[in-house]
């Protein structure tokens, strides 16, 4: 196990474009990420031991693309926060001493469908045999069997659901690269149309194309980089089960109260530490349910706490603040994206920067609540 602070992020960078990238493929996405995460850091390829990555493109792929010889791979994949994996996993390597500097990347042709690869589950895994069948395939006709139960539950309105997607877009609007920027209502989002209730189609993700890289090192190296670091203080991960049908609770995330706990406890930190906050929203429940999973609020209570505007700007817990998957960029797997603006939010560089962010949290889903992983980032070594 790495000590909190004993590792950080020294390189961090997302693809020359968002949104719409027909011309490249997903290697391309992945090279383009990843040398614009080393410009960052000041290193070339030949500076990297260790890499990790996720989806078509297998470490032994993009290590060969890009002229890599690593002593240390990952190619842990549990969807969408499996690059939060892929921090600790490189933070633990780092601290063993199985490798000095490892890059994480990410490209994904999500929009474009540059040479896709089937996604449809497999006849013989747990969803197509015991899911598929009945009919629900995919996040959008998924994620509402448990969120109709969490909506009874707790009794969220819609239009405590559609304010999640109002809120982003008010910090979408301060981000140039957001894909949409333009303001919306409450009144909007119930207008919108119907993708499979109750979801809107703007309570759900957009569709992109894109990527990211990161690169992280021992802090002790930190200083003889160009860039503030961004010092990986705690870390957290677990799964449940890949059938959203058999969580053991449709109003909560079990991997979400392990990981996100873990993160904390190894962190040292409270919830009164934290200055800014990722939740993984590939759809607008998704943030309620990891601000209760994780402690923030307790159960029931994230739906007053974001229509009050707690996490609007210049509220007093900033979340989401690039635009989330619902306004900036959502290519599949977002999780990248959410590290991304977690570490511009530490470095101080964001567009839409939350004042002087101390600790900056990056919580992950991946599947429908199959997964999750959480990463506590401090500007300052402890």
């Amino acid at each position: 196990m790495y000590k909190p602070g004993s590792v950080a992020v020294v390189g961090a960078a997302e693809t020359t474009r968002l949104g719409v990238i027909p011309e490249l493929s997903e290697i391309g996405l992945h090279a383009d990420a990843a040398l614009n995460a080393l410009a960052d850091a000041g290193l070339k390829p030949t500076d990297i031991d260790g890499l990790a990555c996720v989806g078509q493109m297998r470490p032994q792929m993009v290590a060969h693309y890009l002229g890599i010889t690593p002593r240390w791979v990952d190619g842990t994949g549990v969807g969408g926060c499996s690059f939060m994996l892929h921090v600790r996993h490189a933070a633990a390597a780092i601290a063993a001493g199985y490798c000095n500097t490892v890059l994480i990347t990410h490209g994904e042709s999500g929009k474009s469908r540059v040479a896709p690869i089937a996604r449809a589950p497999e006849p013989g895994s747990l969803a197509g045999q015991f899911e598929v069948p009945f009919g629900p395939v995919g996040p959008p006709t998924l994620f509402p069997i448990p969120v109709l139960r969490y909506m009874k539950t707790y009794g969220v309105t819609h239009e405590q659901m559609a304010m999640v997607a109002v809120v982003q877009r008010e910090w979408a609007a301060k981000n140039p690269r957001a894909a949409f920027r333009d303001p919306i209502t409450v009144d909007d989002v119930l207008n919108s149309r119907m993708i499979a209730y109750p979801f809107r189609l703007l309570q759900c993700c957009l569709v992109t194309d894109g990527g990211g890289a990161l690169i992280l090192t021992s802090a002790d190296r930190a200083k003889d980089f160009p860039t503030r670091p961004a010092y990986i203080l705690g870390s957290g991960e677990s799964v449940e089960t890949t059938m959203v049908s058999q969580m053991a609770d449709f109003t909560s995330s079990r991997a979400f109260r392990v990981a996100g706990p873990e993160a904390f406890r190894m962190a040292g930190i409270k919830h009164a530490d934290v200055d800014h906050l990722m939740i993984y929203d590939a759809f607008a429940h998704l943030p309620m349910y990891g601000l209760e999973d994780l402690g923030f609020v307790g159960r029931g209570e994230a739906k007053d706490f974001i229509w009050e505007r707690n996490t609007a700007p210049g509220g007093k817990l900033p979340m989401n603040t690039n635009g989330g998957g619902l306004s900036y960029t959502h290519t599949g797997m977002y999780g990248m994206f959410a590290l991304q603006e977690s570490v511009r939010q530490v470095r101080g560089t964001a567009p839409a920067q939350a004042g002087d962010v101390k600790i900056a949290v990056s919580h992950g889903v991946g599947g429908m609540f199959s997964a999750s992983g959480t990463i506590v980032f401090g500007r300052d070594r402890p």
